[in-house]
């Protein structure tokens, strides 16, 4: 005996391809990258977002806007290839300083990152206003304390940051033989690295504890 209309829409969920259409629309207007948990607490019950999110997801492939992930959350961004149509002149008023680039790829590389452990692998002492600006760009943020006398903070790379820089996770940070193919580093070593090791440039050191409070 066919269901009354009243009890189907209580208990079923709408077809895949509504769904997808609410995944849509939800990533669409999001101002930041959405996790699936977020989905499906927006989602009337029983929906499956991860799954109309996969199907989707495939949609969009060898379109001129791509559905990512950005740490562990989804948006929308410009395929790739296209990226230099979205081209505007704009003048910047600050730029980072050599500190600040420095003191970014070690805690990149590094992270979790106290600010002696940054001093230490750059050999200089690291001021608050270089910590600041990467704070204030929101590339930057805080991460657990250390176990250790003291418990200093520590300083990990944002979401913000891989969405930047175009990145899934820190893991799919450039090992240092791609960098200086791409002439976006010169033959020293990067901060913090053992220099010398050869074939050992392209492996950038782990980053278990990204997001983690």
């Amino acid at each position: 005996m066919a269901k009354p209309d009243a009890e189907r829409t209580l208990f079923e969920a709408p077809p895949m391809g509504e769904q997808e259409r609410m995944v849509e629309a939800i990533l669409f207007a999001a101002t930041d990258p959405v996790t699936v948990a977020d989905l499906s607490q927006r989602m009337p019950h029983g929906c499956d977002a991860a799954e109309a999110l996969a199907y989707l997801r495939r949609r969009y492939e060898g379109r001129g806007v791509r559905l990512v992930r950005v740490g562990d959350g989804w948006a929308f961004r410009t395929a790739p290839d296209l990226g230099h149509l979205m081209h505007r002149e704009v003048t910047e008023n600050r730029k980072l300083s050599r500190a600040a680039i420095e003191t970014l790829a070690i805690i990149a590389y590094h992270q979790p990152a106290t600010r002696a452990e940054i001093e230490e692998i750059r050999g200089v002492a690291v001021s608050r206003g270089t910590v600041d600006q990467l704070l204030e760009l929101g590339w930057v943020r805080f991460g657990r304390r250390r176990m250790t006398p003291g418990r200093p903070v520590t300083f990990v790379v944002t979401e913000a940051f891989l969405d930047h820089f175009g990145l899934e996770s820190a893991r799919d940070l450039p090992g240092l033989r791609e960098l200086r193919q791409a002439g976006l580093l010169d033959n020293r070593p990067l901060p913090g690295s053992m220099g010398g090791q050869g074939d050992d440039e392209d492996e950038a050191p782990g980053q278990t504890e990204l997001f983690e409070d």
